[in-house]
């Protein structure tokens, strides 16, 4: 008799994000926008909430995923 699989918690918990921080070129792949318009986002800090570690910026998937759904509230709250 086969073992019912038990859920790995970790998958769960990230709800299939990736295990690792995404670089401005996965956010641009991501929106399917130029890299230019993804630096031009953190200027101006409309964007998805990066950091940097030493030269290089970083966005966390978890803070990408709640930017996300922000702007999908807003959106249809003002098509409302």
């Amino acid at each position: 008799m086969a073992k019912p699989q038990t859920p790995d918690p970790i998958t769960t918990l990230r709800a299939g994000l990736p295990d690792r921080y995404l670089t401005p070129d996965d956010i641009a792949e991501l929106f399917d926008v130029p890299l230019e318009t993804v630096y031009a986002w953190r200027k101006k800090r409309t964007g998805p909430p990066g950091f940097r570690v030493g030269k290089h910026v970083r966005y966390d998937p978890t803070a990408v995923h709640a930017w996300i759904a922000d702007q999908m509230r807003a959106d249809i709250s003002q098509a409302a």
